[in-house]
């Protein structure tokens, strides 16, 4: 059961990550340097005083970065390899009671999946919102994502399978959004040829008669 909760622990902070890549390590080393999580030996040095100044500083510094205009959306090509990374390392790190081999397997397929896909998806919403909005609504999607990042980051720690719940809605919210988002810009195209023939809508007026 141990390993069990420890694996949801690592998924859900791994989620986090696909949100915000530096919060839930941030929240991460604060619970390694109070003592209410365990580690891997080698995964220990995250309590110490430099990492937690190092990741609260990179974590603002991450945070204030999606609120330039713009800069969200170059931090978006840079945002996804760092999450799958960091999603790898921390499911990795808090799987303590097994073998090195299994312990990596889980991590990247289940951690560094998991981050990797919620980071993609971020991403197609932030690029629906440039296109809709001109960029005029990004702070509000990063406001949303720092806050679920940081809620499911503590969540994970605290009642780790509150966090896989949470992560399991906020999943299906974002794929649902995303995937109405494709529907609707789906319709609203019109190709331009069909098979090679140059199609030209043309608008047609249709008058009723008059009830007599």
């Amino acid at each position: 059961m141990d390993i069990l909760l420890a694996i949801f622990m690592g998924i859900a902070l791994s989620a986090a990550c696909g949100f915000r890549v530096f919060v839930p390590l941030f929240v991460a080393a604060i619970g390694v340097r109070t003592g209410d999580i365990q580690v891997i030996e080698s995964f220990s040095w995250i309590g110490s005083d430099a990492a937690i100044v190092l990741l609260g500083v990179a974590t603002f510094v991450e945070i204030l970065g999606y609120y330039v205009p713009w800069g969200d959306n170059a931090l978006d090509t840079i945002a996804p390899p760092a999450a799958i990374v960091a999603g790898t390392l921390v499911t990795a790190s808090f799987i303590t009671e097994m073998s090195p081999m299994f312990r990596w397997s889980i991590a990247i397929i289940a951690g560094g999946g998991v981050a990797g896909t919620i980071q993609v998806a971020t991403v197609g919403l932030r690029a629906l919102s440039s296109a809709a909005t001109g960029g005029l609504a990004n702070p509000l999607v990063s406001t949303t994502e720092t806050a679920t990042s940081t809620v499911l980051a503590i969540l994970a720690i605290v009642v780790p399978l509150l966090a896989m719940l949470l992560l399991g809605v906020v999943a299906y919210l974002i794929i649902r959004r995303v995937v109405k988002n494709r529907q609707l810009a789906a319709l609203t195209h019109v190709p331009a040829s069909v098979d090679g023939i140059p199609v030209q809508v043309t608008a047609v007026r249709v008058n009723a008669p008059l009830a007599q």
